[in-house]
């Protein structure tokens, strides 16, 4: 049974804490309108401006269903980028015909492909493994060619705030999040997260007011004032827990986020910041659970499961790797949908008409698309020999009216 403890002094977290359920109140998504197992911490406030209420929310995704395409994603070709982190480029491949049609060259250790805020162009991160030659390589979504590289300090993910003022660069070797222009990538500010080792996936509020981040060596969550650019809290999952992506659900009241040790899916109150459920996906077959996508409608998530818990470039290959389907509206594993002959399915994305659903393997060097009506794997395709350990992938046009980074959350 994991034990949730949360402190808000930026420490460690020990056995006993308390979590801070208040966050600046900002207009993020209102200023949006217009653009194309229980815990055991208590709580108590510590701002003195409560975030303000949050509407009735049904599906936070619905600006993003099947065929919603913005303006700033037109003329766009319809691809999958896959960037291969051993090999320092990027697999073009044609979803219509399930081929490759072409290998860029980017920086090092290419880690995800990430939509801009205004959906117009894809940026590559390439965190160099953490050293001091990461750099962010640009792809004009309309040609699938890349642009000149920016010099950017541990890129290994990049997300977006929800006002569209600043991109989020997780530095994630460095346990900083550096605040940049979402346009040139110069530094705006940095923000510190000591209690955040390995920091890498994120999502926000259904407000905006906040956001949550994994911390996958130090197995906890920690909870954002962007705006405020401070540390609300740290939740301790569990020793042995090893927190993946990280998602807010479609209904906007809790983040699911994916525990690859404890095979599960963890849902946590962002508010209280406590674990109020254990979604458990061994049992129907999940195996290292690490992306979570939600369908297009918003009433399922896809859980990728790489089917080992190995991280580095030695994982297991054809491993027992699947995809757990759940329902949101109850929390239940309705289905599994297994690689056949064994796969690592790691991170992707879900095509705009949402009828598939696209996986890297990452200890496999090939690349899943699954039928999402069907849950039958239609497409299998090697990005080998000149592609090795695909990661973070992404499928484009996706629907949206702005990206919040990683490899596609639109709103």
């Amino acid at each position: 049974m994991l034990r949730s403890k949360v402190r808000t002094d930026g420490a460690i977290p020990r056995r006993t804490g308390s979590a801070v359920l208040a966050g600046l109140a900002v207009m993020a998504i209102v200023g949006l309108a217009g653009c194309g197992g229980s815990g055991t911490s208590s709580a108590t406030s510590s701002s003195t401006t409560a975030a303000p209420a949050n509407p009735a929310v049904t599906n936070v995704y619905e600006k993003a269903g099947a065929g919603m395409l913005a303006p700033g994603t037109a003329g766009a070709l319809e691809r999958v980028y896959v960037p291969n982190h051993s090999t320092n480029n990027v697999t073009v491949i044609d979803p219509a015909t399930m081929k490759v049609v072409g290998v860029e060259p980017v920086g090092l250790s290419p880690q995800h492909v990430v939509p801009s805020y205004d959906m117009t162009k894809l940026w590559v991160a390439n965190n160099a493994d953490g050293t001091t030659k990461g750099s962010l390589t640009p792809i004009d979504p309309k040609t699938g060619k890349t642009g000149d590289p920016i010099d950017v300090d541990d890129p290994y993910n990049l997300y977006f705030t929800p006002d569209g003022k600043s991109a989020i660069v997780v530095a994630e070797a460095r346990k900083r999040l550096d605040f940049r222009d979402p346009q040139t990538m110069a530094v705006q500010s940095s923000l510190e997260v000591p209690t955040c080792p390995g920091i890498n996936h994120m999502d926000y509020s259904a407000d905006g007011s906040y956001l949550l981040a994994t911390c996958e060596d130090a197995h906890s969550i920690v909870k954002i004032d962007w705006a405020g650019r401070k540390v609300l809290g740290t939740l301790d999952l569990g020793a042995d827990a090893m927190p993946q992506d990280l998602r807010l659900s479609p209904t906007g009241k809790e983040f699911y986020v994916g525990d690859m040790m404890g095979n599960q899916l963890l849902v946590i109150d962002g508010g209280s910041l406590s674990i109020t459920k254990h979604i458990d996906l061994a049992a129907t077959g999940g195996l290292g659970a690490h992306g979570i996508y939600p369908s297009r409608d918003g009433t399922k998530l896809y859980v990728a499961n790489r089917g080992s818990a190995t991280r580095g470039a030695s994982g297991p290959r054809h491993s027992k790797g699947s995809v757990s389907v759940v329902d949101v509206r109850t929390d239940e594993v309705v289905a599994n949908w297994p690689v056949p002959d064994g796969g690592s399915p790691d991170m992707g994305g879900v095509s705009a008409d949402g009828s598939r659903l696209w996986l890297s393997g990452r200890w496999d060097d090939e690349v899943y698309a699954f039928d999402t009506a069907t849950g039958k794997l239609v497409g299998r395709i090697s990005v080998a020999p000149d592609g090795k350990e695909p990661h973070g992938l992404c499928v484009w046009p996706q629907p949206g009216r702005y990206s919040l980074g990683h490899t596609g959350n639109t709103r």
